[in-house]
């Protein structure tokens, strides 16, 4: 009697299209973005959020639980590495104050000069007054770091006597106003940039500032 052949396996055909897979929250974070950057933050819908991020309403709330949960996100997300890295800049530069300051401040205008980057300061400055959280939350993440990495320098170089003995927080402000003001003048009152060139602003002032920060024999 003959082996009875067995029916041979196929492979299923290959599908013609491939449902997508759920976006990553750096996609939503980006839509995010976007859509508080183009119609403001109270016009801003999640279901919009979702649609830019190509996937459903449902999606969204996955990951964040509503708008705010996600600008807090987007800070963490573009700006607390900013800071992040001025305090790594500090600790790394303590033995030479005056070149780490260079590098911290030049590091930091060089991100704030992208529209992109400065839009959530921007949108938390719009809503500090009626979502105080936020502005707290911008201020431990963000600003109390990087002022902290500003004022070890300056604090280094009057220990080892190469800063006159000046407030440092005072001096902080010094530092980082005009930086602050270039960024919100282009960005914000839409006027043209000074020069057109982040390092070289930085370098301008810094000159400035640095030669009145030094200690005179």
């Amino acid at each position: 009697m003959p082996a009875s052949s067995s029916p041979q396996r196929r492979n299923p055909p290959a599908p013609r299209w491939k449902r997508r897979a759920e976006a990553r929250p750096e996609e939503i974070l980006e839509a995010a973005l976007a859509e508080f950057d183009e119609r403001g933050f109270d016009a801003a819908r999640m279901e919009d959020i979702a649609k830019r991020a190509g996937l459903s309403k449902a999606g969204v709330y996955l990951y964040f639980e509503s708008k705010e949960a996600l600008l807090k996100a987007l800070i963490e997300a573009k700006i607390s590495p900013i800071a992040q890295n001025a305090q790594s800049i500090a600790l790394a530069g303590a033995a030479d104050p005056k070149l780490a300051m260079r590098m911290l401040v030049t590091a930091m205008a060089t991100r704030f000069s992208d529209p992109k980057i400065f839009a959530v300061p921007r949108l938390v400055i719009g809503l500090s007054a009626r979502f105080p959280d936020l502005a707290d939350y911008y201020r431990t993440h963000v600003i109390d770091l990087a002022k902290q990495a500003l004022e070890s320098l300056i604090v280094a170089g009057i220990a080892q006597g190469k800063f006159r003995a000046v407030e440092p927080r005072a001096a902080v402000r010094a530092f980082v106003g005009p930086m602050l003001f270039e960024a919100f003048y282009t960005h914000v009152m839409r006027g043209p940039s000074v020069l057109g060139d982040p390092p070289k602003l930085v370098e301008e002032h810094l000159n400035l500032l640095l030669e009145g920060l030094e200690k005179r024999a």
